[in-house]
């Protein structure tokens, strides 16, 4: 992301410190009857391009058998840009459509385990994002085609990243200040009770008032986009919304990986993000996090 890597850079949505798993069944589907942790939330945000969104249902704690992710982000949607329409679309590449084609297979296992499942959505080099809105009609009619796509594939909410629009890009317009807050505004009216949550980054993230009207508490959560860093988002949320922590995993040093997890804990954050969670076996990646989170090891489970 930031360096023009779909790795992202090296930074690092969410966030809750009650009981996670019963928290999270107040949205999409119904969940199993999955162990309860006390603790922050973790976040998973998969490449879907290169691997299995199931790959975050593979993880429990070792200690309770309650999930080790709460949250797994399909990485990426796009919102692009029609030239003949002059209007941006909701855009699923080949393998993003087949996940969602497949929820049955794909989605609905890992929601009855009690995992949220949220779709990201990415800019796409067009010009088209989510802070160049020309009016507050184009951004509600966007905000629709994303409160649509939960409802079809029963999602349970929509994740921004405002990299890689590329502003300007086909004669698009420049960032403005009414745009983000229209579409957050608008996405918000249509799904009041799913997950809205912001990779805090790129110019939608600087541009969270306009006209009078705050948008940061439509959001669920936010998080720091720079993995193997703590940063904590400068938005008016309660920390437990909030994950300054991010890390790459495989990448991040589990050293960093477990400094960041305790500085969570200790600090009175809610949520703790991670990125890059691929097929093979990172339990000891995961409870790198997890023993400082919940005082537990992770199982792997293939």
């Amino acid at each position: 992301m930031f360096i023009l890597v779909r790795n992202r850079v090296w930074a690092g949505v969410l966030a809750l410190s009650a009981v996670t798993a019963l928290a999270f069944c107040a949205t999409g589907a119904a969940a199993a009857s999955t162990p309860a942790k006390q603790g922050p939330t973790s976040v998973a945000y998969i490449e879907v391009n290169s691997n299995s969104l199931l790959n975050a249902g593979k993880y429990t704690l070792a200690d309770g058998g309650g999930n080790a992710f709460d949250v797994a982000v399909i990485f990426a949607a796009n919102i692009n840009y029609d030239t003949s329409s002059k209007t941006a679309y909701l855009h699923f590449n080949e393998n993003v459509q087949r996940v969602l084609d497949n929820a049955a297979t794909q989605i609905r296992p890992l929601q009855q385990q009690g995992i949220k499942v949220v779709l990201s959505v990415l800019g796409n080099h067009q010009g088209a994002g989510f802070a160049n809105f020309t009016s507050q009609q184009a951004a509600s009619a966007f905000a629709m085609q994303m409160s649509d796509a939960v409802a079809k594939y029963g999602l349970d909410g929509i994740d921004f990243d405002d990299e890689y629009a590329e502003y300007g890009n086909n004669g698009t317009a420049q960032p403005n200040d009414g745009s983000f807050v229209h579409l957050v505004t608008a996405l918000r009216a249509s799904m009041p009770d799913k997950i809205i949550s912001l990779y805090n980054i790129g110019p939608a993230a600087s541009r969270l008032s306009y006209g009078g009207v705050d948008i940061s508490s439509k959001f669920d959560y936010a998080w720091n986009p720079y993995y193997g860093t703590w940063q904590v988002p400068g938005m008016a949320l309660p920390k437990s919304s909030l994950s300054p922590a991010a890390v790459e995993i495989g990448r991040t040093s589990q050293a960093t990986v477990g400094n960041l997890a305790r500085r969570t804990v200790s600090e009175g954050y809610g949520v703790y993000l991670t990125y890059n969670l691929d097929g093979t076996d990172r339990s000891a990646d995961v409870s790198a996090f997890t023993r400082e989170l919940y005082g537990s090891d992770t199982v792997y489970t293939p």
